[in-house]
This record gives C-alpha cells, sequence and structure tokens, in this order.
C-alpha cells in the first residue's frame, strides 16, 4: 500500500470511529445512518462517507 493511500485508510478508519462512537450516544443516529434532525452526526457520516468512498476509488486498478 502506498503511503498516500495508507495516510487515506488511517483517515478513512478514524472517521469510522467518531462516527460510530457519536452514534453510540445519539438517539438519533444509527450504527448504519444518521439521524435525520442531527446535524453532528450528518458532518460525521459524511465525513466517513467520503473518506471511504475515495480509499475505496483508490484500491480500484487503473486502465
Amino acid at each position: 500500500m502506498s503511503r498516500q493511500a495508507d495516510d487515506l485508510y488511517r483517515r478513512y478508519m478514524a472517521a469510522d470511529t467518531a462516527y460510530r462512537t457519536h452514534a453510540a450516544s445519539c438517539d438519533a443516529c444509527t450504527c448504519t445512518a444518521p439521524g435525520t434532525d442531527c446535524p453532528a452526526g450528518t458532518r460525521a457520516y459524511e465525513s466517513f462517507s467520503t473518506l471511504q468512498a475515495a480509499y475505496l476509488n483508490k484500491l480500484k486498478p487503473r486502465n
């Protein structure tokens, strides 16, 4: 794994942990989706999903 992909993976996992920690203590959020009335959960989940997409895109072979 390249250094850049490794850093991206660490940030992706940190965002996952942050969202799951939030969801565990938030009545509106679940472990799979933010609550519609929880701005903090929505921001944390969007950060996680953006980093996840970027990381998975890095893993795709280039033609």
